[in-house]
């Protein structure tokens, strides 16, 4: 019996199975760089992990109602209000397992069959994949690199149609870490209003941007956007907390409630303790967030000099989170000793046997001409995967 025709769609996480095959060949004694990871190298830290613990031993450990319970939600009111400036009460947020699992949720209640979600390019691997299982079909909005990425409103304006259900926004960006400006949002912000779509702002490393730049939810630019607005946020990057799985969005009334039947249906609610750490990451102490930060930016000024330092790479800064996405175009037609390297997959597989150094294509982010790096490892590995990276290219022919 064949598999339905939505499994057969589904593409596999380009970066978890990279992620996959580097761990395997480590575990196998080989020695690999790893350049795959999208979640900090940094442990939780411990006065969150002791507040899971005693939850556990206090028999916190049992369902909560599918939204989350009160504490944490009243947790996002509060971190909202603090961080964004925005006003949002108990009802209109919700908890999920992952913001990964809020995306799904949002694309599940908002999209039909038929109904255009426009992605801008390039793009985190799973945006398309979600759009596709709710049946809608992603319209893809290519950026440009000479313009740092950033998603302009003039651009926009000419994909947005009739059939316009979306926009997916996600800054800073994974993978470029494009941070845009209040102008680059006001634009956006004014063309949802006008067009009547809704702006899914998936707002995960907003607090991993350096520089003096500065973090700004499109939902803080006024009423008539929030109103078209459903914020999407977790505790993975921040708070190191990739495996604790809990995220969260914040929108219209009507849609958190539609998320909470769907979920109550899927997966009922997220795991008991790990919400009550989460309440205590969100409110508690912020000192380790700022540390991580710190490391973050010295491997993020090192990472990008390093690589500018290879003939024949290119890469913008980026200002937010913790990728660089190099232009490796000038090798892509090149011979390698069994073959000519014609896309960025090709180029990854290269290097993943030929240096050990394991990095993500960049045609599953949309762009053929360039591969993304984590710097989410230490510098000593960085540079030790950099050196690599730079012997094998030289070899290519």
């Amino acid at each position: 019996m064949p598999l339905s025709r939505r499994a057969r769609s589904i593409s596999p996480s380009s970066t978890i199975a990279i992620t996959a095959m580097a761990k395997k060949m480590q575990a196998e004694g080989i020695d690999v760089v790893s350049f795959g990871a999208g979640e900090p190298d940094f442990d939780t830290p411990d006065h969150i992990k002791e507040v899971a613990i005693r939850a556990i031993r206090e028999g916190f450990t049992k369902y909560t109602a599918p939204e989350g319970i009160e504490e944490l939600r009243d947790a996002v009111v509060t971190k909202l209000k603090r961080d964004n400036e925005l006003e949002y009460d108990r009802e209109e947020v919700i908890t999920s397992a992952g913001s990964k699992q809020a995306l799904y949720n949002l694309a599940m209640v908002l999209f039909d069959r038929g109904d255009e979600v426009i992605i801008p390019s390039p793009y985190w691997v799973t945006y398309p994949e979600q759009v596709r299982l709710a049946g809608a079909v992603p319209v893809f909005l290519a950026t440009r690199e000479e313009d740092g990425f950033k998603l302009r409103g003039e651009d926009l304006q000419r994909v947005v149609s009739g059939r316009t259900k979306a926009l997916i926004l996600n800054s800073p960006s994974n993978p470029t870490g494009v941070v845009l400006e209040r102008e680059d949002l006001l634009a956006i912000a004014d063309l949802a209003v006008e067009n009547g779509f809704y702006v899914i702002s998936d707002e995960a490393y907003e607090m991993l941007v350096y520089d003096g730049k500065q973090h700004i939810s499109i939902a803080s630019l006024g009423e008539r956007v929030k109103s078209r607005t459903i914020l999407v946020n977790s505790v993975s990057k921040a708070y190191a907390m990739t495996g604790w799985r809990i995220g969260y969005a914040a929108g219209p009334r009507k849609i958190t409630k539609a998320i909470a039947d769907l979920q109550s249906q899927v997966t009922s609610n997220p795991t008991a303790f790990a919400q009550k750490a989460a309440v205590t990451a969100l409110l508690g102490p912020q000192d380790e967030v700022a540390k991580m930060r710190g490391e973050f930016d010295r491997r993020r000024q090192f990472i990008v000099e390093r690589l500018r330092a290879i003939p024949g790479v290119k890469c913008i800064e980026p200002f937010g989170a913790f990728y660089v996405f190099p232009n490796i175009s000038a090798f892509l037609g090149r011979r390698a000793h069994d073959g000519i390297i014609q896309t960025s997959n090709d180029l990854a597989t290269y290097l993943l046997e030929e240096a050990k150094v394991a990095v993500i294509p960049g045609k599953e982010f949309g762009s053929d001409a360039h591969i993304r790096l984590s710097y989410a490892i230490s510098l000593e590995q960085i540079a030790k995967g950099l050196d690599r990276m730079e012997e094998a290219l030289s070899k290519l022919s």
